[in-house]
């Protein structure tokens, strides 16, 4: 079993990409918000879903664990394949997606192109339980998002890159605020890919 690959991107598609592996090209399947993450020629470290099937062979990338977790859920769903999931992901962040299970807003994830009222509302069904039972409110990281600031760059940095403001705070709440920005947001990212 794959479960992780760290390489270098050298190509870009529509939905994939290719990362070089010790000379081992591998293809990859990626969501759009992680696609945006993965410069070309920069290694990149990508959590991997194999899923194999009589005919294929495909890998599913995510830059965080969090991501590849909730990509696994979406595939319990009855209905949700794979590239599927990858769709929903697409429609925004996992905060949002999550809020739109947990409120039964069917049309929110209607958005994703190929889900109908049906499996949006399948999906609703059968995941409200399990995102409300391990889904944190904003109000729960209120007085941590006030100790580091709401205009504090980092945490800023790490929304842009699809954190919701909890993930964000909670992966910032014991990194030094005097390191220079950068050094910041790579301790935040490898802390979360633990």
């Amino acid at each position: 079993m794959i479960a992780s690959l760290r390489g270098t991107v050298i190509n870009q598609f529509e939905d994939s990409i290719i990362i070089d592996v010790s000379g081992v090209g591998y293809g990859v399947y990626i969501s759009q918000i992680d696609l945006n993450n993965v410069p070309i020629d920069q290694e990149v470290n990508l959590f991997i879903y194999e899923h194999i099937r009589e005919q294929s062979h495909d890998l599913f990338g995510f830059l965080l664990i969090e991501t590849k977790h909730f990509f696994e859920q979406l595939l319990d769903v009855n209905g949700v394949g794979p590239k599927m999931a990858l769709k929903i992901l697409d429609i925004g962040s996992i905060a949002d997606i999550k809020n739109a299970i947990s409120s039964s807003n069917a049309l929110y994830i209607k958005q994703a192109s190929g889900v109908g009222q049906k499996l949006a509302e399948r999906i609703i069904i059968e995941l409200k339980n399990k995102i409300v039972a391990g889904f944190s409110t904003t109000t729960t990281f209120a007085g941590t998002l006030n100790q580091i600031g709401s205009n504090d760059e980092a945490l800023q940095a790490l929304t842009s890159l699809g954190f919701s403001v909890n993930d964000a705070t909670r992966a910032l709440v014991d990194i030094d605020k005097s390191l220079p920005l950068e050094e910041q947001i790579k301790l935040a990212l490898r802390d979360r890919k633990v």
